[in-house]
């Protein structure tokens, strides 16, 4: 019997600068157990050490920020910006640190804006499923995919469909999650961010620019960020 890998991801870009991201995480599903584990066991420490609760979401283009305030009882003179970055930094460390867990991240650069912009992405993510197909069959999985959104996006359908019936290796359509109640999709979320950081680099950003190194290269697969 085939293993089952559970492919968790979400995307980050911009249209005005041209970038698509993808980044993801996934482990196989008898390790899943483990990792979410290990992801709310970080959780519970966020929660003792700054006081942000299991359940508060973390959206990355937020809380590094400090748009979010993920601590609702920290005090009035709490400094927003530097919570949300050792937020972030802590969860990354819970990544590099989980065996189990590996990373990726695909990206596109393109001039296109509007709806060209869109079609871009759209193709994007169709070449990362064909490419997720065949690294599934080479290594005799299968796989499912995890994603944030309700689905009303019929393009991510459609580039799952479009894999051959007989040969396919991801299974089904990919299954929808509410962010706020899935710590591994706003991983998946958060890794989108940094890689868009890794490759976007601006002095906005700036106190992100070594993240992908720092955290996230250890765990990915394929040796960093791959155009796709």
């Amino acid at each position: 019997m085939a293993d089952l890998r559970l492919i968790y991801v979400d995307d980050s870009g911009a249209e005005n600068t041209g970038w698509i991201v993808f980044g993801w995480l996934d482990c196989t599903h008898e390790a899943w157990r483990v990792c979410l584990r290990d992801l709310l066991e970080m959780r519970k420490e966020l929660y003792r050490a700054h006081g942000v609760p299991v359940s508060e979401e973390l959206h990355t283009t937020k809380y590094v920020s400090g748009r979010t305030r993920i601590a609702p009882h920290a005090p009035a003179n709490t400094n927003w910006k530097d919570l949300g970055r050792a937020v972030a930094a802590r969860c990354l460390e819970t990544l590099r640190d989980c065996s189990h867990i590996s990373t990726g991240a695909a990206y596109r650069h393109t001039e296109a804006r509007g709806k060209a912009y869109a079609q871009e992405k759209a193709a994007t993510y169709t070449a990362l499923v064909q490419r997720w197909d065949r690294n599934l069959a080479g290594r005799s999985e299968v796989g499912l995919v995890n994603m944030d959104g309700d689905g009303t996006d019929p393009t991510y359908f459609a580039a799952h469909r479009a894999l051959t019936l007989n040969t396919r290796h991801l299974i089904e359509d990919p299954f929808f999650h509410d962010s706020r109640r899935s710590q591994l999709i706003q991983m998946a979320d958060l890794v989108a961010w940094t890689t868009y950081a890794h490759l976007n680099k601006h002095a906005g950003n700036q106190f992100a620019h070594t993240w992908y190194e720092d955290y996230l290269l250890s765990s990915d697969a394929n040796g960093g960020p791959f155009e796709i």
